[in-house]
């Protein structure tokens, strides 16, 4: 996109927040009263005629109005707009809200999209954070009964695994703590690959240990992907763009269709920063007249997760995006501190 004079930015960011505001065509007349411009009618129409020959703006049937094409809302996002802290308030409402969850990572996806649903009054999604693979934190061996004991892994994720397993008649209490030491000492913050290389290299019994850990990591490591969790939906019938029965129902399947959010998410998860995708960018039909804001969150050495939120392409950018990110850098943080 060609950089746009002063003027005509300052036209095109009130036609759109004006078009935000009222759903309608916006005037030239509008305009002037309104914001107060030290400029005619006729001076606003010309930049709107220009603006639209640029194809930033169009004129929608005979309105004397225009309204923001998905170029113009593309301008206005990457250059003109302005973004505001959310209130203390809200930011310690959302903080204590993660605080009551913060040890059951489970529950993260789950209430990352209720709340930016709720802050933003949009459609939203968000994925539990998943580690590239899982790190071994912490190893147990008790004792229980002759020839038993009883493993317990602590591993990256707050995520705690135990099983039963044999053990030689001649291994005492006292050896198992020792051999749970010895493990840990060299197995500590390695995956599931790292820990079966490891273990050729262990005295017989440690090797054994070892490799049971390196399975139930390997099994976690191969779960199936994680679950999307969706609020808010019915919040885009309150819109005049989702009128049509058919195309709140196109768009209720898309949301809700496993595959095509999670190939976005996926593309989401490899980007830095906020992601705004504007009309569906000639790629996803189904979101011709919408816009999705997307985020990844996590440490990319720990764990990652996506998060984000869907409304029309007459959105309000500036708090939608101030939602997604502070939900982000809260749930980076907790990401940080737990696995």
């Amino acid at each position: 996109m060609g950089e746009l004079s002063k003027r005509a930015e300052l036209i095109l960011s009130l036609v759109i927040k004006e078009h935000i505001a009222t759903a309608q065509p916006v005037g030239s007349l509008t305009l002037v009263q309104k914001y107060n411009l030290n400029v005619s009618p006729a001076t606003v129409r010309n930049e709107m005629a220009s603006l639209e020959a640029k194809g930033y703006l169009t004129h929608p049937h005979t309105s004397a109005g225009r309204v923001p094409t998905e170029k113009g809302y593309r301008y206005f996002v990457e250059k003109l707009l302005e973004t505001i802290p959310l209130p203390p308030s809200e930011r310690l409402t959302i903080q204590h809200q993660f605080y009551q969850v913060q040890m059951d990572v489970e529950q993260w996806g789950r209430l990352a999209a209720s709340v930016l649903a709720k802050f933003t009054n949009y459609p939203s999604l968000a994925t539990a954070p998943a580690p590239p693979r899982h790190r071994l934190k912490h190893i147990d061996l008790i004792p229980y009964q002759e020839n038993t004991a009883l493993l317990i892994l602590a591993l990256s994720g707050g995520i705690i695994r135990q099983t039963w397993i044999p053990i030689p008649p001649y291994i005492g209490g006292a050896e198992l703590v020792h051999t749970a030491e010895i493990l840990e000492e060299f197995l500590y913050g390695l995956s599931a690959p790292e820990i079966e290389w490891i273990a050729s290299k262990l005295e017989p019994f440690a090797s054994k240990i070892a490799l049971k850990v390196a399975e139930i990591m390997n099994a976690l490591d191969q779960r199936i992907e994680e679950p999307i969790y969706r609020e808010g939906i019915e919040e885009l019938t309150r819109e005049p763009e989702f009128s049509s029965p058919a195309r709140m129902r196109a768009l209720f399947r898309f949301f809700y269709d496993d595959s095509s959010i999670r190939s976005i998410l996926d593309e989401t998860r490899l980007t830095n920063g906020i992601h705004v995708i504007i009309g569906g960018e000639g790629r996803w039909e189904e979101l011709k007249d919408c816009s999705l804001i997307l985020t990844r969150y996590g440490v990319r050495e720990k764990a990652l997760g996506v998060l984000g939120v869907l409304g029309p392409m007459r959105m309000t950018y500036g708090r939608a995006i101030s939602v997604v990110s502070y939900v982000a850098n809260l749930m980076s943080e907790l990401v940080n501190r737990l696995f």
